[in-house]
Parts: C-alpha cells; structure tokens; sequence
C-alpha cells in the first residue's frame, strides 16, 4: 500500500502539470486561470450541498434507530472529493467530481462491501 500511495504522489502531480502546460498551450493562461476558479467555486458549493444532503440521511437514520454505516461512507467519500477539488488540478478535479455524484460513491461503497466482506465483517 505505501508503494502505491508514494507513487501516486509523485505521478499526479507531474501529470497535473502536463495537463497545465497542454491547456494553457490550447486556451491561454487567463481561460486557465479562470477554469480553476471556477472549479473551484462549483466544487465548494457541490462539497457543501452534498455534505449536508449525506448529513440529513446520517441524522435520519439515526433517529429511526437504523445503523449509519452507509451514510458514514458516503460521507467520508464526500470529504474526500471536497479535499481533491481542493487541490489544483484536471484531474483531481475530475475525481473529486466524480466522488460527488451520488451514485458513483454507492458503486464505490458496494465495490468496497465486494472486496472488504471476505476479510472483516460488515454489517449494513
């Protein structure tokens, strides 16, 4: 796991800055600039208006007795995305995106139910 997290930490961000220079090349430096704030801008008002959707579910189940494990992943998924569009860049922005739309964090949290339920128990 440690090779795989070093790596990554060294292969996205050179392949940020190749996405950098091939986009600024394409559109110019001011379009460039302006992408990233808007990216940014869209990603903080998406980080907030999925946490409090995930947060009102964490609450209702709660309150209905039910066990939140769901509602915890999603969150934690949420957190994710919102530190990845915190990061400059296309493709973390991509990613983290992705981690906002609701049905992509179920497959994420059903693909990690799949892997994980052989080695610990899991309880929905």
């Amino acid at each position: 796991m440690g090779v795989i997290l070093g790596t990554a930490f060294i292969v996205v961000p050179v392949l940020e800055l190749v996405l950098f220079v091939y986009v600024e090349r394409r559109i110019g430096l001011g379009w460039l600039v302006l992408g990233i704030i808007i990216t940014a801008i869209a990603g903080a008002f998406l980080v907030r208006q999925q946490g409090f959707a995930v947060w009102r579910r964490l609450q209702t189940d709660l309150a209905s007795g039910a066990l939140p494990g769901r509602q915890l992943v999603h969150g934690a998924l949420v957190l994710v995305g919102g530190a990845l569009l915190l990061t400059p860049g296309f493709l973390t922005d991509a990613v983290g995106f992705a981690l906002m739309v609701p049905f992509v964090r179920e497959g994420l949290r059903r693909l990690g139910v799949r892997l994980l339920q052989p080695r610990v128990v899991i309880i929905e």
